[in-house]
């Protein structure tokens, strides 16, 4: 019964975690439940550590990465559920298959958390200040491992809870890693010194705790408008982002979503007064040599002169090559600007070796893509640098940092076009709004979205949403939009080095501990 009870406590700080990114009852994120959430599994691996209540146990390493694997399980699980729409209700999965998927991508995924929770107990020295040190960065090497690893998959990273809250003023200097590492520090500090530290043992590690916590956000308020010296002002741009509430299930439909797509998104190109003009992606779900004889060159003719341009997004391909692509254009421009995604979604875009067996069961159209280039060029408009991402490319900050290499060329504003309606009405379209606020925050430029059902928002450099158009809806956001210019901390380290600092750092930090536990180890002993 006891087990039991601990298991169910370790799902439920898991499914915590998880409601931390975007709260089921407001959409919105929840910093302190993240917190709360990390401590509360920190305290029960303490409990099994040497030092601990639980001394007695011969290899507690071993049950630490049990329950470190059901907490993140559960907030994965909890994280992305909604993958079950697109598999079943979307792909035509049988409903016991999908939830299996959904499982096992998120056991699997686990497993990092669950070695670094092993890891943890087998090895954390007795101070608290050297055990949260220890702790952060083994947790900031199972979410780098998640990242990047099988292409990556970091959606729901702990960080993303602290897109608002007193630990998003360090998003322009660490990024969304460096925040989760912070607050996985923050979230051991107390725990340890509340069981372990007493008299300056225990002020030492609180107070630490409270100086990473509270301190930022005392001199981001005092600085006041200062706190953007990062980047300045580079001028405003009038958008209009178009909405088409397109259904998932008549998206490729002949005569059905198609015909809905082609005509609608056809007049408001063809009626639009803003100065830029953005669909969604696969906005025209057709190949071009599949719609109408001209449409495209309509498009083209219409925005051939006069002070307008516009971005569509729809798949482009030769028979045999496909890619999910926006073509842009723009007056007095010989050849159309064109962007191809590059970090392609495994079994919605390719297929890994080994998986076409079961990519056969579903019916998701337009399965294998090609990947674009990295950096691709941005688009250039009325004196601003729009630099595109589709789909979920948002969640790859140090993709995106890679356009920020050079600050003359640097974007001005970032662009996100999605398509998520292959979740419906679900968390997805919350959790997928923090990714892009905190983009946003660590780069300080404004983050543009267009999506077919939502969220289709204006997103100011500081992460704050200041234009949204109401979701499952179809209509025209209008908005002045301000473009930034120059380069936050994090973009000119990320741009250089991508994310190898902070994996030196974490690895460092994890093998000096190890290595100096191990001598004490072997001094006892002997």
């Amino acid at each position: 019964m006891k087990t039991l009870l601990r298991a169910l406590g370790f799902g439920l700080a898991g499914l915590a975690q998880a409601a931390s990114i975007a709260a089921p009852w407001n959409g919105q994120p929840q910093w302190w439940l993240q917190l709360l959430s990390l401590a509360a599994l920190v305290w029960q691996l303490d409990a099994l550590r040497p030092i601990g209540d639980g001394a007695g146990e011969r290899r507690p390493w071993r049950t630490a990465g049990l329950w470190g694997w059901l907490f993140a399980t559960a907030w994965l699980c909890g994280t992305f559920w909604w993958l079950f729409i697109s598999l079943h209700t979307y792909g035509g999965l049988a409903a016991p298959l999908a939830a299996l998927a959904v499982f096992a991508l998120a056991a699997a995924l686990a497993l990092y958390y669950a070695l670094a929770c092993a890891v943890y107990v087998a090895f954390a020295p007795p101070s608290p200040l050297r055990a949260a040190a220890f702790f952060a960065s083994l947790w900031t090497i199972a979410e780098l491992l998640r990242g990047s690893w099988f292409t990556g998959f970091p959606w729901g990273a702990g960080g993303y809870a602290h897109v608002e809250g007193p630990l998003a003023v360090y998003a322009p200097w660490v990024g969304v890693y460096g925040i989760g590492a912070i607050a996985a520090g923050i979230a051991t500090l107390v725990p340890l010194a509340f069981r372990h530290a007493r008299g300056r043992a225990f002020a030492w590690p609180v107070g630490l705790a409270l100086v990473l916590f509270c301190v930022p956000a005392l001199i981001d308020l005092a600085r006041g408008a200062r706190t953007d010296d990062a980047s300045r002002s580079g001028g405003r741009l009038g958008v209009a982002l178009l909405q088409g509430n397109i259904p998932q299930d008549e998206k490729f439909v002949p005569g059905g979503g198609v015909a809905t797509a082609l005509q609608w998104y056809g007049e408001q190109l063809r009626n639009a007064d803003a100065s830029l003009v953005i669909t969604p992606e696969t906005a025209l779900p057709l190949l071009p040599a599949q719609m109408p004889p001209d449409y495209l060159n309509a498009i083209a003719a219409r925005y051939a002169s006069g002070r307008q341009a516009a971005i569509v997004g729809l798949p482009l391909g030769d028979g045999r090559n496909y890619s999910n692509s926006v073509l842009g254009f723009r007056p007095g421009a010989g050849d159309l600007y064109r962007y191809d995604k590059h970090h392609l979604v495994p079994f919605g875009e390719f297929i890994p070796g080994l998986f076409r067996w079961f990519t056969d069961m579903m019916n998701i159209p337009l399965g294998d893509f090609a990947s674009g280039g990295l950096a691709q060029a941005p688009f250039v408009w009325q004196g601003q640098r729009i630099a595109p991402n589709i789909c979920y490319e948002d969640l790859f900050g140090d993709e995106i940092g890679a356009n920020f290499r050079s600050a003359d060329t640097s974007p001005t504003m970032l662009l996100n076009i999605s398509n998520i309606a292959w979740f419906g009405d679900s968390i997805a379209i919350d959790q997928h709004l923090a990714i892009s606020r905190m983009r946003a925050l660590e780069f300080q430029r404004p983050m543009v979205r267009a999506t077919n059902t939502g969220a289709t928002v204006v997103i100011d450099h500081r992460g704050r949403v200041t234009h949204e158009l109401p979701r499952l809806t179809r209509g025209v956001l209008e908005a002045e939009v301000e473009g930034r210019t120059g380069r936050t901390p994090f973009a000119v380290w990320v741009s250089r080095f991508g994310l190898w600092p902070l994996w030196g750092l974490a690895l460092a930090v994890v093998a000096a501990t190890v290595l100096l536990q191990r001598r004490t180890l072997r001094r006892n002993v002997s």
